[in-house]
């Protein structure tokens, strides 16, 4: 399934006569994600990359904490590639049972808590992550946060997309995705290193979008301490990523950075007052 299609349009504006023309848009499809053959999720994403977004999907909400725990993952075939069917290996069915029936996890889809329960609740289930030996120069941190258009070619055709960088501690670019939803970005970025065992090497973040708590959670359950982005976090996001002892930044319109928290993985120099 193509990720782009093409459309004729009509442009005016007050100086130039009425054009028409043909622009590239970004899909945007349901994807069915099946656990052990019962539905558990539909997200709105852009089709590619199917097995991976289950996979960083699946790893972001708990269902799986390593490869091992998967049976198999599996596209449906024919025409219709909408629905992925993850298969568990017996032993983590069970520990999980509750899990599978929304009763003991948050997930991304919407859950109704107010902000202090989300916090409790993502501190009991994720550990937060220990050891501050991977560090990144601030400029370093502009840099990505600046090269990441490079890495969106959906973007330069659509102008629609979002995008998930991820880089090593020496900064060597390990996985990239893009999609209509900032989620579903992060999810493939993140489930290609899954299953391809290399989601350890995984040290620094970079999102097109802003950081919420969703984006936070899944990156935690990665494992991956340092996040960046071109927006803003939210304030629960803040808050989640300090209990999490997290680095949290972002792209400051003046083309400098700005730390939130967890600037003890951050070379900063800082002027003499």
């Amino acid at each position: 399934m193509e990720p782009v299609s093409e459309y004729s349009v009509i442009y005016w504006d007050k100086k130039t006569p009425v054009t028409t023309s043909v622009h590239r848009l970004l899909k945007e499809e349901p994807l069915s994600i099946r656990i052990d053959g019962k539905p558990y999720a539909v997200v709105m994403r852009t089709p590619g990359d199917e097995k991976n977004h289950a996979a960083g999907f699946c790893l972001g909400e708990g269902i799986v904490d390593s490869p091992d725990d998967l049976e198999n993952i599996a596209v449906c075939d024919g025409g219709d590639s909408n629905v992925v069917t993850v298969t568990l290996k017996e032993n983590r069915r069970k520990r999980i049972a509750d899990h599978l029936e929304r009763r003991a996890y948050i997930s991304q889809t919407g859950c109704g808590l107010c902000g202090k329960e989300i916090v409790d609740e993502l501190y009991q289930k994720i550990t937060p992550i220990t050891g501050d030996a991977v560090r990144i120069d601030i400029a370093d941190a502009l840099e990505c946060l600046i090269r990441l258009p490079l890495y969106q070619p959906f973007r330069d055709m659509t102008r629609t997309s979002h995008a998930a960088m991820i880089y090593s501690s020496d900064l060597k670019p390990l996985a990239s995705a893009e999609d209509v939803g900032r989620h579903s970005a992060l999810d493939k970025a993140v489930g290609k290193l899954f299953l391809e065992n290399r989601l350890a090497e995984s040290s620094v973040l970079v999102l097109s979008s802003r950081i919420s708590y969703e984006m936070v959670q899944k990156a935690s359950r990665a494992r991956i301490p340092i996040v960046l982005s071109m927006s803003r976090p939210t304030a629960l996001a803040v808050e989640i990523g300090e209990k999490l002892n997290m680095t949290l930044a972002c792209l400051h319109e003046n083309e400098g950075v700005f730390v939130f928290c967890g600037d003890q993985r951050v070379y900063i120099q800082w002027e003499a007052s």
